[in-house]
This record gives structure tokens, sequence and C-alpha cells, in this order.
């Protein structure tokens, strides 16, 4: 899993070559953290199809604020530079799979 920024957020989510799951938290939020967990897996499964990136948005307040992103956590899979696919709030991991699944 790999932490982007705004200003790495460009080059590294939507000039990707392959669909990249965004995950927008903060720290203050409690069910960001078990969600974490859960995406540290998903990488580890699912890595050669889909990059899975952190953005604190709370430090980086311009892609959430570009993307209307309101609430942590809110997980977002970019393919070609858009938005394909949004999901809000802690969700259980095949529910993530078969999510990431459907949208890649």
């Amino acid at each position: 899993m790999q932490t982007v920024s705004d200003d790495s957020f460009a080059s590294e989510v939507l000039a990707s070559d392959k669909p990249v799951l965004v995950d927008f938290w903060a720290e203050w939020c409690g069910p960001c953290k078990p969600l974490a967990v859960t995406l540290g897996e998903i990488s580890e499964e699912m890595g050669e199809h889909i990059t899975i990136a952190k953005l604190n948005m709370d430090e980086n307040p311009q892609a959430p604020s570009t993307y209307g992103v309101r609430s942590a956590p809110t997980m977002m899979i970019f393919r070609n530079g858009e938005v394909v696919a949004s999901l809000v709030g802690l969700q259980s991991k095949s529910k993530l799979v078969n999510w990431i699944k459907g949208a890649i």
C-alpha cells in the first residue's frame, strides 16, 4: 500500500496505468484504522491488478475537495484518470474484494 498526497495525486493516481483505489482517511477517524489493515491485506493479494493508496485528508485537503469527499473513510477507484466507483464507511473484506473486482 502506498501513500499519496495532493502533490503526487496526479502522477500516482490519475496517470497510473492500472486502477488505483484511494482510501481517503484521517487520524481522528476510528473506522479508518481497521479499514487500513483490511486494505493492506487486499493490497498484498490483489496488488498485480490494482494499486491501493492512502491519502490523509487533513494533511491533503485539495484532492478530497476536488472529488467531493465529505466523510472518512471514503474509498474511490480511479481508472484512466476517472472515478469509476466509490464507497463510504467501514466494509468487510469480502464486500471490498467484490466491489474492487466489479470496478476493475
